[in-house]
């Protein structure tokens, strides 16, 4: 195989075929910058609605550079993987400060800034820069291990060496940002990573897997480690027509999000005594745990989570404080929506204000306040 046969038919394709995405065909920076990150283990799909967002509020880096990291995280909520807005903020406000605003060319001072991986450089110097630099995503991962039948474990350190090499090896210079996204395309729309369209692949006679027809073997992964599963409390406290919000330590999952005080249950313990001795820790107070609201579930990257929320009220003379938390803070129901949460503190917040919505709608006898209601999980 010749790299050049390879690739010209790759951009031929390409030129006909290239998605049409928001942030393509305006070589901006930022754009590519942020449309970068968001797309890091994240569909295009996802991503479109909220880079559309994103760039209205953001619509430029100092308009980033000088945002809250609160508004920042508040955008991105949903998107997951939080580290990559924080990292995005601190990033333009390093910008802004030492590079006068503007992003600086080279793939070694890319690097420096954070959340910029050596993917992510070369993503962003060939695609605004037009730099000769080649970028190694999923989608391209995929494509070189079938196209050139890479035997290794792409995530081991032959696998990723070698796939680096065959990158830069067939880049043809000055069309950079062409080939990348070439890739990047044919991996996304037709070397999908199950059951590839190979029938209309343009490159399939150059494909070594096809050929020996084990496309359906590559790439090849390291075998995952079972998934551990975790059991979870959650309070609901109440302060009149308030309640408890924790902020959760800026380093870490969902570093600097809101979230419902509690954690993970331990050996030996209910789940009544795992949450009063997490808000004895978190907040140092005592708690009283009322009735179940619901139980939630969400898998993340390497773990899985079983969530029990509970209503609960403050012992008397409890007096709440941040002891292993960033700040606490009393929050209205109507007040929920401006806090950036994740996944499941967010329903439980939806269920709050639908269980208040329905409360209202409700008579209760004799003038006697309604009960809580437990309320189903979606």
């Amino acid at each position: 195989m010749t790299s050049t046969k390879f690739t010209a038919v790759l951009l031929a394709w390409y030129a006909q075929h290239a998605r049409d995405l928001p942030w393509r065909g305006q070589n901006d920076p930022y754009a590519v910058w942020v449309s970068e990150i968001m797309l890091q283990q994240t569909r295009v799909e996802t991503v479109i609605p909220y880079f559309t967002r994103w760039m209205e509020r953001f619509p430029t880096l100092h308009a980033l550079a000088h945002s809250t990291e609160q508004e920042v995280l508040k955008l991105w909520e949903g998107l997951g993987y939080y580290s990559r807005a924080r990292n995005l903020h601190r990033a333009a406000r390093l910008m802004v400060e030492q590079y006068g605003g503007e992003f600086p060319r080279d793939l070694k001072e890319l690097r420096r800034l954070p959340g910029i991986g050596r993917y992510t450089a070369g993503a962003i110097a060939s695609i605004a820069f037009g730099v000769d630099a080649p970028a190694l995503d999923g989608n391209i991962r995929r494509v070189l291990a079938r196209l050139f039948n890479v035997a290794e474990p792409i995530r081991s350190s032959q696998g990723e060496r070698r796939l680096w090499e065959l990158a830069a090896m067939h880049l043809p210079p000055g069309r950079a940002a062409a080939y990348n996204q070439a890739l990047m395309d044919l991996g996304a729309t037709i070397c999908t990573p199950q059951k590839p369209a190979c029938d209309r692949c343009p490159i399939r006679q150059f494909c070594q897997a096809w050929q020996l027809g084990v496309q359906d073997e590559r790439p090849v992964r390291l075998q995952n480690p079972a998934t551990p599963h975790h059991v979870v409390t959650a309070a609901v406290i109440r302060k009149g027509e308030q309640v408890l919000l924790a902020q959760r330590p800026k380093s870490g999952l969902l570093g600097g999000l809101w979230e419902f005080p509690g954690g993970k249950l331990q050996a030996g313990e209910s789940l009544t005594e795992c949450l009063q001795r997490e808000i004895r820790e978190e907040l140092g107070a005592e708690i009283c745990v009322q009735q179940e609201i619901g139980v939630y579930r969400h898998a993340y990257t390497h773990f899985r989570v079983t969530l029990h929320a509970y209503h609960c009220s403050l012992k008397d003379g409890a007096h709440p404080r941040p002891l292993q938390v960033e700040d606490i803070r009393w929050a209205t129901l109507t007040s929920l929506n401006d806090y950036p949460m994740g996944k499941i503190d967010r329903l439980i917040a939806r269920d709050l204000i639908r269980l208040a919505e329905t409360q209202e709608n409700m008579h209760p006898v004799n003038g006697a306040p309604a009960s809580p209601l437990r309320l189903p999980v979606e």
